[in-house]
């Protein structure tokens, strides 16, 4: 042994003197809690669990699968219930989405039928028009037609009931008859 040897080994025999007394401390405390415990149980007769009888006890455990039972038939009863609101309210959103659309529509078509309606009286009127047209071309060429055949009756009746030119009458003014006739014959 070394002379290091020897302080390291005083110095573990200290610590496991001190350790030693700690030991003997800690049987101490647990000796004298275990006589305390002991003395308090045997002093309880309540801490004991009581015995009880098998049949109370199969008669507590039917009652409390028959609880069970219960419940699990209301749980179920919920959750179709649950299930068919679910449904129901998928429906519903379905019928809202659908009405949400046709209602956009339906508002888009009635913004849109002013426009409408004035394309299909436009495209109703083009013929109208057309035929409008047709009509006046046709009016003005019977109406020219007719000036024309109106000027040759006239022309007509002029030359077959006068023999010779046709001269307009011009009445006669009553006083200063002798000026008009100097003019007339000159």
């Amino acid at each position: 042994m070394s002379q290091t040897d020897i302080p390291n080994i005083q110095a573990l025999s200290t610590e496991v003197s001190q350790l030693r007394q700690d030991l003997q401390l800690r049987d101490q405390l647990v000796q004298q809690l275990s006589q305390e415990l002991f003395r308090l149980v045997k002093g309880n007769t309540n801490f004991m669990p009581q015995r009880s009888e098998p049949e109370r006890d199969l008669s507590q455990l039917q009652a409390l699968r028959e609880q069970l039972q219960a419940v699990e038939q209301q749980v179920t009863f919920y959750q179709e219930q649950i299930a068919t609101r679910d449904a129901e309210i998928y429906q519903l959103r379905q019928s809202v989405q659908e009405l949400t659309d046709r209602s956009r529509m339906l508002e888009q078509v009635v913004q849109e039928l002013p426009q409408i309606y004035r394309r299909k009286f436009e495209e109703r009127m083009t013929p109208v028009r057309e035929k409008v047209a047709i009509l006046q071309r046709e009016n003005r060429k019977l109406q020219a037609e007719l000036q024309s055949v109106s000027y040759r009756l006239a022309l007509k009746t002029r030359t077959s009931s006068h023999s010779g030119i046709d001269l307009p009458n011009f009445p006669r003014p009553v006083t200063g008859q002798g000026n008009v006739s100097a003019v007339q014959n000159a």
